[in-house]
């Protein structure tokens, strides 16, 4: 018997008590569990958020629309970069005051070519606030997952509140699931089987997060 047959085999056991015509929509699915714990302000979740990204080890830091372009630069500035990845619809102002080279988000651009970048520069897709996540989607202002994996200092600004929910199933219902994902908990880190932490393995070793109020 071929790999395949035993597969199929365990398939065709496993769904032996499933009725004739029945369709994966059909059973009914119970969704009754919370879908936020406990009850907050608009402004309480945004410091949940605040405090779990934190709690990761992001470097969060404030700033209203007419401040933001001088933090940006100032963050930059002191991370000593001088090339920053730039999604095509990030918000221009956003870098006016960074002296830096802008380096564009192209298709053709390779994993090494952009290894040698120095920061990148982006927008949300949302903010979980229970979990102190941060959501893309590739938006315009987000670019492709990659720009966001392989340069070595992050840069997100989250609108807040209207970019943050306070959990997962909040956050669902307005994402797009044809849209490449990306999850963000903190710099990307992992821990051996001692739990010696060691960041920067898969992503970015410093995440920076910039809640911008909303106007």
């Amino acid at each position: 018997m071929s790999g395949r047959d035993v597969v199929l085999a365990r398939i065709r056991r496993a769904l032996g008590d499933v009725p004739r015509g029945e369709g994966p929509s059909d059973p009914p699915v119970a969704r009754d569990y919370l879908r936020v714990h406990g009850s907050r302000t608009a402004g309480q979740t945004v410091e949940l958020l605040a405090e779990n990204l934190a709690d990761y080890r992001a470097i969060v830091h404030r700033s209203g629309p007419d401040g933001l372009p001088a933090l940006i630069g100032r963050l930059l500035a002191e991370r000593g970069a001088r090339s920053v990845v730039v999604p095509p619809g990030l918000d221009p102002g956003w870098l006016a005051a960074a002296e830096v080279t802008r380096v564009p988000d192209l298709a053709s651009s390779t994993a090494r070519e952009l290894d040698a970048v120095d920061s990148v520069v982006t927008g949300c897709a949302l903010a979980i606030a229970e979990t102190g996540t941060l959501v893309l989607d590739a938006g315009p202002d987000q670019g492709r997952r990659r720009i966001t994996l392989v340069p070595d200092h992050h840069v997100c600004v989250v609108r807040v509140p209207g970019q943050v929910v306070g959990s997962v199933p909040e956050a669902l219902p307005r994402l797009a699931p044809d849209r490449p994902l990306t999850w963000i908990s903190g710099p990307s880190a992992t821990s051996d089987i001692e739990l010696d932490r060691v960041e920067g393995v898969h992503g970015p070793r410093t995440l920076e997060v910039v809640l911008l109020a909303d106007d």
